[in-house]
């Protein structure tokens, strides 16, 4: 049986408010873990706001938030103030919320049942100040449960999702399964992402297929739902978010244009 999608009741007020004035939502969902979610969520909002649209990430991996190690927001706190809290800012016009802005120490493990972590999904979209946003990217844990569920209950009229795979064959196969439950869920996939899909060698300049290449690509094809592009597999990338400086920072480097180009089929889609 497929979940039961309600739609947000009249009186959920300050819920409706908050969603009002953000013009679309973009869902970044993965089948499993390791396969770079958190870092094509994390390129694609500043993408966002560096093409000049007002924008929002929402990290709702909860027990692993990883966003704002990768925007170099190590230690940051939300503000609690009487009419909300008011997100932690990142330049150029990008607002962030997070877990992890929460935890007074980030080895601390977060042990939540379903119905709390569901609560706290809620508190990020109501109880945040967001303001008016073009956009509202929000990064999801891997795989097809309480989280990506109950994101989809409290945001039904979400633009899309955002699958991101690798082009492995286990990958692929969760990947189906994530498309698979946003069609259950009536959310539109607005693409699959492959990602690590080829690595330029630093010696000969001769590209290498690591994980293989092309799966994503073919398994949008098969699951008829658009294909937006790949992005390769670079040390670079993995160092650079660690430092905090996203790829989509510096466009002339192989992985920046990649992530832009992806930036800019999106924006062109959504409007």
């Amino acid at each position: 049986m497929s979940p039961s999608k309600p739609m947000i009741k009249s009186e959920d007020f300050k819920l409706n408010a908050s969603l009002d004035r953000i013009k679309h939502v973009i869902i970044v969902m993965s089948g499993k873990g390791g396969v770079g979610k958190s870092t094509v969520a994390t390129n694609l909002a500043l993408g966002l706001a560096i093409a000049g649209h007002p924008t929002g990430i929402m990290d709702i991996d909860i027990h692993g938030p990883n966003v704002p190690k990768m925007l170099g927001l190590d230690g940051a706190r939300v503000i609690a103030e009487d009419d909300g809290l008011l997100p932690v800012e990142h330049p150029p016009r990008l607002k962030v919320m997070s877990m992890a802005f929460l935890l007074t120490n980030d080895d601390v493990p977060v042990v939540w049942r379903g119905p709390v972590k569901m609560g706290a999904i809620r508190q990020f979209i109501e109880d945040v100040r967001w303001g008016d946003l073009d956009y509202l990217v929000v990064d999801l844990p891997p795989g097809t449960g309480d989280e990506p569920l109950s994101l989809m209950q409290l945001i039904p009229k979400a633009d899309g999702a955002v699958i991101v795979t690798t082009p492995q064959d286990v990958a692929l196969l969760d990947s189906r399964k994530s498309i698979n439950f946003c069609k259950q869920m009536e959310v539109p996939v607005l693409g699959v992402v492959e990602n690590m899909s080829t690595m330029q060698c630093p010696h000969c300049n001769g590209t290498v297929e690591v994980f293989k290449s092309g799966g994503g690509e073919r398994a949008a094809a098969e699951m008829e739902v658009p294909f937006l592009g790949r992005l390769p597999l670079d040390a670079d990338i993995a160092l650079h978010g660690d430092d905090g400086v996203p790829m989509v920072t510096d466009s002339s480097t192989p992985g920046g244009k990649a992530m832009m180009a992806i930036v800019d089929s999106l924006r062109a889609r959504l409007g």
